[in-house]
């Protein structure tokens, strides 16, 4: 059983212990959601996150250099005091799924700039930071690491919680894609062409 505050869920073959050849079995993760699935080693499942990390941090480091030599962040990301101000209708016109057509469609809007500036300079570097403040390696080698989140296990709280968020992030960013353009976004995300469609006499 796990207790939440004033609520308490039944977490029997979910977390805890689960089902396996008809024994019940101890453990600390569901067998099902382990890589490679049904592994008995957990561990093994670290091996592979660490993997993809390191190919996550590079592609990164070649993105983030790309975009400044490029001038790109300094051009499109950084939000403007217009954007600001323009946020409340931003907001409303995004709700009502009514998105920018014609040539305003070749720039980001307001929401599109705070949102890739916070994920890019504040969510990559906390989940970095705080992926590396969880080794006991890192920690001794730069002991910082602790001192900047209070510890091994606020920083894998906020390490969980930042994962969760870029997870959020993909769901929410295809859901718009799938909204407004899809062939045209996916076909510009991929080729680096976009078409820019008409806008309506009502818009």
């Amino acid at each position: 059983m796990t207790k939440i505050g004033p609520w308490t869920f039944n977490t029997d073959g979910v977390f805890g212990v689960s089902n396996t050849n008809g024994v019940k079995t101890v453990r600390g993760f569901p067998e099902w959601a382990t890589l490679p699935s049904g592994s008995p080693y957990l561990a093994l499942g670290r091996l592979w996150h660490f993997a993809f990390a390191w190919l996550l941090v590079a592609n990164a480091l070649a993105y983030v250099a790309y975009g400044f030599f490029s001038r790109h962040f300094q051009n499109d990301l950084i939000p403007t005091r217009r954007d600001f101000n323009n946020l409340p209708h931003e907001i409303v016109t995004h709700a009502k799924l009514q998105f920018p057509r014609g040539e305003a469609a070749r720039h980001y809007n307001g929401i599109q700039r705070m949102t890739y500036f916070f994920v890019i300079f504040v969510l990559g570097p906390l989940i970095v930071l705080t992926g590396l403040t969880m080794s006991p390696t890192m920690d001794a080698a730069f002991p910082f690491l602790p001192w900047m989140f209070g510890g091994r296990q606020s920083a894998r709280t906020i390490h969980f919680l930042v994962a969760f968020s870029f997870f959020g992030f993909f769901l929410i960013h295809m859901a718009a894609l799938i909204a407004s353009a899809p062939i045209n976004g996916l076909r510009s995300m991929i080729t680096g062409w976009f078409a820019i469609e008409k806008e309506s006499r009502g818009e």
